[in-house]
């Protein structure tokens, strides 16, 4: 009951303009304009089962050694030496602003010695295996990298996540980690946690892009790294790929949901209620807007009044067991006083 209550609620408040139902993480700040909403993209979106009858899915590919999990994921390497996997999307991504989040898992049993590590590929080609995390070098487009084993000495820890814009022609700098060409980084213990491990991707056409981890604990989202002034390829494909060598580790894929990011418009005025000024002369669509104010305040107030009273109904009709108490002439406890009250035959 409070669920529905809080739903009614919910709608309410969208009808007056007050509390927007919207995605989460829709009020991130772009300039001045926010992401308003974001449209989930079916075509670049896997989830549990994974694949349909025919045993394949019908917008991404995965392969080399690679498999899948029906139950629990898309398994791209495991937990033994010289694997590669990968899992990538069959369509371009055509959207000018999106947000992509990852499930992952990394795990194993050496809490010594374990690698390489995954990568997360927003390039111009696709499902190209090589020595990069499983993919190619020389790529063209965004490459994150979820390292996990240390090729040189580092100031910082590892697990790191890394990553690079690659122009078609510089190499992925494998003796130092990905250092020479990082255009941002972070460490973070994304390794056998006891929380579920996510990557989220927040892309802005030639605004600016910001990757955060989620590996602490529930809900506990960590800024990675922002970089302003970005630009990737127009419509890349989206991929997934993971690679061991010597040292090895599971690498998983548990889902990966992507939104198209709807911006505010630029000119958005701030008091959409004011006109002109709160006392100079309004414009018809000032007024316009007033008059509609007012019909949502009075739906809304409506729907208030009326979550309350059937809440309050239920309660009584839980505590007294229905309406109608036996035929005692009550309705919720309380007296008819002759107007016959409400009858099983009609009830709210």
């Amino acid at each position: 009951m409070l669920t529905r209550c809080f739903t009614v609620l919910c709608l309410a408040f969208s009808l007056l303009g007050t509390l927007p139902c919207v995605h989460a993480g829709a009020d991130t700040k772009v300039a001045n304009r926010t992401i308003e909403r974001t449209v989930q993209l079916r075509t670049h979106s896997i989830h549990p089962p994974y694949i349909d009858e025919d045993l394949q899915n019908r917008w991404w590919d995965f392969g080399a050694d690679a498999y899948v999990n029906t139950n629990r994921h898309v398994r791209l390497t495991r937990s033994a030496p010289s694997q590669m996997g990968w899992l990538w999307s069959r369509l371009p991504l055509t959207s000018t602003n999106y947000v992509i989040e990852v499930e992952f898992k990394v795990s194993g049993e050496s809490t010594h010695l374990y690698g390489d590590g995954m990568a997360i590929w927003l390039t111009t080609d696709r499902a190209e295996p090589g020595p990069v995390f499983g993919s190619k070098d020389k790529f063209q487009g965004l490459g994150i990298f979820l390292d996990t084993y240390a090729n040189s000495r580092h100031p910082y820890g590892f697990p790191r996540i890394v990553a690079m814009l690659g122009d078609g022609e510089t190499p992925y700098d494998q003796d130092n980690d990905g250092d020479a060409h990082s255009i941002g980084s972070c460490s973070a213990m994304f390794r056998r946690t006891n929380v579920i491990t996510k990557l989220k991707i927040t892309y802005v056409k030639d605004t600016y892009l910001d990757v955060k981890v989620h590996y602490r604990a529930w809900d506990d989202w960590s800024d990675c790294f922002h970089v302003d002034g970005i630009s990737l390829p127009a419509s890349p494909y989206l991929g997934i790929s993971a690679l061991t060598g010597q040292v090895y580790d599971a690498h998983d894929v548990i889902s990966v949901t992507t939104h198209s990011a709807v911006l505010s418009s630029k000119d958005a005025p701030r008091d959409k209620l004011s006109g002109n000024g709160m006392f100079g002369h309004k414009p018809d669509g000032a007024r316009s807007s007033w008059f509609f104010f007012v019909i949502k305040l009075i739906l809304f107030s409506g729907a208030v009044v009326g979550v309350l009273y059937g809440y309050k109904a239920y309660t009584l009709r839980t505590q007294h067991g229905g309406f109608m108490n036996s035929g005692s002439g009550t309705f919720g406890g309380f007296r008819d006083a002759g107007y016959g009250g409400y009858s099983n035959r009609r009830r709210l």
